[in-house]
């Protein structure tokens, strides 16, 4: 299956990296190199990216699509939390910009044995990075129901949790949940009908995205890269993360907040002793959201934040 993605806010995310002529960028999050072609057909003859993708199919895809820029790229299969060695490993210090896409790609979506959507029948898999052990079979048919009822709750704030869990565990102690429509039907049955009638996407939506997150530990690996990417930047150098769910953003932009607040003394001293100097500005105090067109042209984008941070 060819690899396909719709790369988001394009327009925004051109104008607030501010790219530089011969410039040096990471792209952390490649998928279908939609943003990574946008950098480096913008930043000169002599700018250079870094992409990273921890999905074998995607590095392979990037190969094929960047062809006419291989002189002007390194490709790394990796998780994007990883940033800090990939940068060490290519002998770079510092960069221009830094660019993070959260999302899951289309091609993901579409894919039905990579079992990320119940949009088409296949295996309980769920993996960004086939080299993982960890599926969502497991997790549906393995974890205890108190395990299964808190990625639920904290990473899908799912309303019915409760429901969702018990019938799950109701269903696996028959016979195990193997594929993704069958758990689409369980959680369909789980969520009483006079909400589900009301609901404008599907009633396991936000079951699938919580295993999803599980699967791909995709905030704690969220969480390591926060804690290096900013700290690579040259000065002026910008920081630009979509976001797609509440708990990422979340996370996105207390750390951001975090990083730019002027004083860090302790709350308990009655003046500032430190200087009251950050060295990063928040560029976005409210995060950017796609325009309409957009939306309506890519309805996958709708739920889409951007956050932009600049080392000073």
């Amino acid at each position: 299956m060819k690899y396909h993605h719709n790369p988001v806010m394009k327009k925004e995310v051109l104008k607030y990296l501010k790219l530089e002529k011969n410039g040096l960028y990471v792209d952390c999050t490649l998928g279908g190199c939609g943003h990574a072609e946008l950098i480096l057909k913008n930043i000169g003859p002599e700018g250079k990216l870094i992409g990273i993708d921890h999905d074998k199919t995607a590095i392979e895809n990037a190969n094929k699509v960047l062809s006419k820029y291989l002189d002007r790229i390194i490709l790394f299969k990796t998780n994007f939390s990883n940033i800090k060695k990939v940068l060490k490993k290519a002998e770079i210090n510092k960069v221009n910009g830094i660019l993070a896409d959260l999302g899951v790609s289309s091609h993901h979506f579409d894919e039905g044995k990579r079992g990320f959507s119940f949009n088409h029948d296949g295996p309980l898999d769920m993996r960004m990075d086939k080299d993982l052990k960890l599926t969502a079979y497991n997790i549906v048919n393995e974890y205890s129901s108190s395990a299964i009822f808190r990625i639920l709750k904290i990473y899908g704030e799912e309303k019915f949790a409760s429901k969702i869990t018990s019938q799950i565990v109701r269903a696996r102690e028959k016979k195990a949940v193997k594929s993704t429509r069958e758990l689409a039907s369980l959680v369909k049955d789980a969520v009483p009908a006079k909400f589900s009638s009301k609901m404008k996407i599907h009633p396991a939506t936000k079951t699938f995205m919580a295993l999803r997150i599980e699967v791909n530990k995709e905030l704690e690996a969220l969480e390591t890269f926060l804690n290096d990417a900013p700290y690579l930047l040259k000065k002026n150098g910008r920081l630009c993360i979509l976001n797609f769910t509440s708990a990422e953003d979340k996370i996105v932009m207390n750390k951001f907040k975090e990083l730019s607040i002027q004083c860090k003394c302790p709350p308990k001293l009655p003046v500032c002793v430190c200087g009251g100097k950050s060295d990063f500005k928040l560029i976005t105090r409210k995060p950017l959201r796609p325009e309409n067109e957009e939306i309506i042209s890519n309805p996958r984008a709708r739920s889409t934040k951007l956050r932009v941070l600049e080392k000073i």
